[in-house]
């Protein structure tokens, strides 16, 4: 059986708040990438907030890691002690030259379409 498909999720959206084994994806510039604790860290900025997502890279290893790059993941939360949730990559792909905010948008009428689509 195949992994269901993950739901899309801003950095600055990933908290405590997502359930343990949720698939989901999301994006931000590699900002750390430590190929001996398979843990890679994107970030983005939102209303002058930086926002940190942690990625455990043990799946999509090896990879060319590009820090300062643009980079979209897909995969599942993982909640450790003491930890905000880690999402533990099926698919991490470099997307340099992504128009960020035109994402963004695209993600709000998706949602806005599936919300509508449920009511």
């Amino acid at each position: 059986m195949l992994p269901r498909a993950g739901v899309y999720y801003l950095p600055w959206e990933i908290n405590g708040s997502v359930p343990e084994g949720e698939a989901l994806r999301t994006f931000g510039r590699l900002s750390c990438y430590n190929l001996a604790r398979s843990e890679a860290v994107l970030t983005a900025r939102h209303s002058s907030a930086q926002y940190r997502v942690c990625v455990d890279t043990t799946f999509v290893e090896p990879f060319q890691a590009q820090l300062g790059s643009c980079y979209m993941v897909l995969g599942d939360a993982v909640h450790r002690e003491g930890e905000g949730p880690v999402i533990k990559a099926r698919i991490l792909t470099c997307v340099e030259g992504m128009n960020v905010p035109l994402l963004e948008q695209a993600i709000q009428e998706q949602r806005k379409y599936f919300n509508e689509r449920q009511e």
